[in-house]
């Protein structure tokens, strides 16, 4: 079970244009599939006359879920470089599209790859990336006089 992990605060959008394509990266939030796939459609409404809306996301609080989709892209070539570059900075809960408007050249599986990849980084240098932690709230009630030792045991146990 992961009780530290890094999220991210607030979304980020990123652009880049590589042989006259414009891939843009828009990355959110999502602590559930649902919110994932309905991120995914919304930006496939946004970007409709785009040629291509591949995404990836990563759930994983309370379950590990890892998914992408190359959106008629040559397999493995736009949805697993994402994939990959956000299970690169160990992020979860978590959801990038990147949508692509033809320029009008090919640019090959490596080509793609690259692309994709540095669209998504691009995407990501502009959210506010944060570590959650786990925890419990607690409420505790008493006499001032044991607050002392209430401190020592919280301190004894390493609980902040």
């Amino acid at each position: 079970m992961i009780n530290k992990y890094k999220t991210i605060y607030s979304g980020g959008y990123g652009e880049i244009v590589v042989k006259k394509s414009k891939f843009i990266a828009t990355i959110s939030t999502a602590d559930t599939e649902e919110k994932a796939i309905s991120f995914i459609d919304e930006m496939k409404k946004k970007y409709y006359d785009a040629r291509h809306n591949c995404s990836a996301y990563i759930i994983s609080i309370p379950n590990e879920v890892t998914r992408f989709n190359d959106d008629g892209e040559p397999s493995r070539t736009a949805g697993l470089p994402m994939l990959n570059v956000l299970q690169g900075e160990n992020l979860h809960n978590v959801v990038a599209v990147v949508t692509r408007y033809f320029g009008g050249t090919l640019l090959g599986t490596g080509g793609l790859i690259r692309a994709y990849t540095d669209a998504v980084k691009e995407g990501l240098e502009n959210c506010t990336i944060i570590e959650k932690q786990k925890g419990m709230k607690f409420s505790i009630e008493m006499d001032y006089t044991t607050l002392g030792k209430v401190q020592y045991l919280l301190s004894e146990e390493q609980i902040p």
